[in-house]
């Protein structure tokens, strides 16, 4: 069992890494990828776990695809990024999923701030935040200049932050014989 533990673990890091790349390279992840990670999440675990596997990972899948829905609505994040977390939802299943997007989120933050930063973008960042808290308070949509429509705002490949969150997160697992 140990080594199916491990070539599950090992192609689930293969699957990030592989996304991650892509999204750094060209900002995109490719359907062709999301899609057949989301299949062979409910295949690998359908057939390790039966039944129990496969519910846990449409869950994740769902579940992923469901928290980043919101995002993708108002262009704060691109679809490549939500269809790669829903992928990496039916390997991991719900549970396991909120570790790792709070992984992902700590790392897209610190890519963020390190961005911010070399840009010399501080006082621009702190405005726009100030935009956002504000369309959140009134209940609208904020503007298009805090979105990845603005051909001025930083990006940050949010691929790569979830690609190095599944390393810090599959390292704990296997760490911890999970």
């Amino acid at each position: 069992m140990g080594i199916v533990r491990y070539g599950f673990w090992a192609f689930f890091l293969l699957f990030a890494a592989v996304a991650g790349v892509m999204d750094w390279r060209s900002r995109r992840i490719p359907n062709w990828l999301t899609v057949s990670g989301l299949i062979f999440g409910i295949a690998i675990n359908a057939l390790m776990r039966g039944w129990p596997g496969a519910k846990a990972s449409v869950l994740g899948a769902c579940l992923g695809l469901g928290l980043l829905l919101p995002f993708v609505l108002i262009r704060s994040l691109g679809a490549g990024d939500w269809k790669l977390v829903g992928a990496l939802g039916a390997f991991v299943g719900p549970q396991n999923l909120i570790a790792l997007l709070f992984f992902a989120i700590v790392a897209a933050g610190c890519m963020a701030v390190i961005l911010i930063i070399w840009k010399g973008r501080v006082q621009t960042t702190l405005r726009n935040i100030g935009r956002m808290l504000g369309s959140l308070l009134s209940f609208h949509l904020p503007g298009s200049e805090v979105s990845l429509d603005n051909p001025e705002s930083l990006k940050i490949p949010f691929g790569v932050a979830v690609a190095i969150a599944a390393v810090i997160y599959t390292a704990d697992r296997v760490w911890r014989g999970v």
